[in-house]
């Protein structure tokens, strides 16, 4: 083989490599605000709000790219309604990418229980979400005798373990492992699903009926 060979072939093998993508890194800049402050704005962030709660008094900071700031202080009378519309979205924030009903309200009795507890904010990540949530619970429950609410509070105690430990498990990926076809909940979840489609108001056979009689 020769040495022009030889490098082709080098090349070739080089080429072969996918290029490593470098992350994107945000810029920021730093803007002075005219009480002052030093604020950084990161990307094409023209607003940054930012909420004061010092017992019953509550404020919120507003501060514009351009170095202006407004601070707005809640009126106590309309605290009451500031604090349920606050909650009403916080709530219903987690039912977001969220579809099927029965789905949406297991995600709201979440944030409800997570919320009672004192807990404002949880991390959430990619396959944290609550889609297919509702007939895991309703299978194990089943397959298990326990009820819907002991079933929450198992898998999220699950959640919690594996947080605790350091360890990656997202809620879908706790949900996926019921779903073997294999398994016992898996079954179940099957033939769940099977039900509810047969209730979806489509009649396959009269569709194939149509598509039969067009031909």
């Amino acid at each position: 083989m020769s040495d022009a060979q030889n490098e082709d072939d080098g090349r070739g093998s080089a080429a072969a490599v996918p290029a490593k993508t470098e992350k994107k890194v945000t810029e920021k800049e730093t803007v002075t605000m005219t009480d002052g402050r030093q604020v950084e704005f990161a990307g094409k962030r023209k607003m940054l709000k930012e909420v004061d709660v010092n017992g019953s008094d509550v404020s919120v900071r507003f501060d514009f790219r351009n170095g202006e700031t407004r601070t707005f202080t809640v009126p106590q009378e309309l605290l009451g309604q500031f604090a349920g519309h606050g909650a009403s979205q916080k709530i219903g924030d987690e039912t977001a990418g969220t579809s099927d009903l029965d789905d949406i309200i297991v995600a709201v009795d979440a944030i409800i229980d997570r919320l009672s507890k004192g807990e404002w904010s949880a991390a959430r990540e990619e396959g944290d979400g609550f889609s297919g949530a509702s007939v895991v619970i309703k299978a194990i429950a089943e397959v298990t005798g326990k009820t819907a609410d002991q079933v929450k509070t198992f898998l999220q105690s699950k959640l919690d373990q594996a947080a605790a430990k350091g360890e990656k498990l997202t809620r879908q990926a706790l949900y996926k492992s019921f779903r073997n076809p294999n398994s016992a909940t898996g079954k179940v979840i099957q033939r769940m699903e099977l039900e509810k489609a047969s209730k979806s108001g489509v009649n396959s056979d009269d569709l194939l009926t149509e598509l039969g009689a067009t031909e």
